[in-house]
């Protein structure tokens, strides 16, 4: 089986899920505040690996409490960190987020992550991995690594777009894998038509995540995949889109079709949403595979 590097943000989060957005000058009570570890490429891994896929990280935290709990919880989950880089005089990237029960939104405030710089050690395991998975935060490092490299040599690069990604390339021969939201993926192309922005897209095989809707791909072929969302009653979406991805990885790593590793995903990402945080909802392998098992039975 192929190993996975996941680089990018690792982020301290504190959660808190309200009836409804505050607004300015409102105090509000909770009905729920949680802790819990969080970033984009960190809770991929940790998805990962809960899935049976062998992880490991390249994220920096400060030299901090934050960042000692960090690693930490991403020891706990089996996520190799031995390439966590600890920045002396940095702080940790943490993360304040309100979860509206009211209309299933969310607001986000962070402060600036350490700086991302790739080692002797960490380099060597991006290009000796099968696949390197990358958030906004890792792409500007391994982009600038395996842009020195042949195609040939590259590891199999997997790219999440959730947020803005600096000088995002998508060439057939750098991105194998190209996961953005929706929403992004129809802003890259100038295009209110989802599948014509699928369509157009350079990457090798696209996913566009699109919420409660589901998920949109294109394989290498080109051929046309529409996966539905699975019907649920959230309890927070906050870091579902991380989970897809870390879902999707895996199911690609173990040569799933593509429908089948949305399939997979999207109902991983559903069941991650019984939780207040990105994580501990994360479903296991087996309940994954029940349900869907249950999806081509009722089909």
């Amino acid at each position: 089986m192929d190993n996975v590097v996941f680089v990018g943000a690792a982020t301290e989060d504190a959660i808190a899920v309200t009836a409804h957005h505050p607004s300015p000058d409102e105090r509000v009570v909770v009905d729920d505040l949680v802790r819990s570890g969080g970033g984009p490429a960190a809770t991929a891994a940790v998805t990962a690996a809960r899935l049976g896929i062998p992880a490991r990280i390249i994220a920096a935290v400060g030299d901090d409490r934050p960042g000692r709990d960090v690693i930490d919880g991403l020891d706990a989950a089996n996520v190799d960190t031995r390439h966590v880089q600890v920045t002396p005089d940095a702080r940790t990237q943490s993360v304040v987020v309100i979860c509206s029960r009211s209309d299933a939104t969310r607001a986000i405030c962070t402060t600036v992550a350490p700086p991302l710089d790739l080692d002797a050690a960490a380099a060597e395991a991006v290009r000796s991995a099968g696949w390197v998975h990358v958030d906004h935060h890792g792409w500007p490092p391994v982009a600038r690594l395996l842009a020195g490299m042949s195609p040939a040599d590259r590891p199999k690069l997997s790219v999440d777009v959730g947020y803005a990604v600096e000088d995002l390339r998508c060439r057939p021969d750098e991105v194998t894998l190209y996961a953005p939201t929706a929403d992004r993926l129809r802003a890259e192309h100038a295009s209110t038509d989802l599948h014509a922005a699928l369509v157009a897209s350079t990457a090798n095989t696209v996913v566009a995540t699109d919420g409660a809707n589901g998920s949109i791909g294109r394989d290498e072929r080109g051929e046309l995949y529409r996966v539905p969302g699975l019907p649920i009653e959230p309890v927070s979406t906050l870091g579902a889109g991380d989970v897809f991805h870390g879902a999707l990885l895996a199911a690609v790593v173990r040569e799933r079709p593509l429908h089948e590793a949305m399939t997979y995903a999207g109902i991983a990402a559903a069941l991650s949403c019984r939780a207040v945080d990105g994580r501990s909802g994360i479903p296991t392998r087996h309940e994954i595979e029940t349900r869907m098992s249950e999806l081509k039975e009722y089909a």
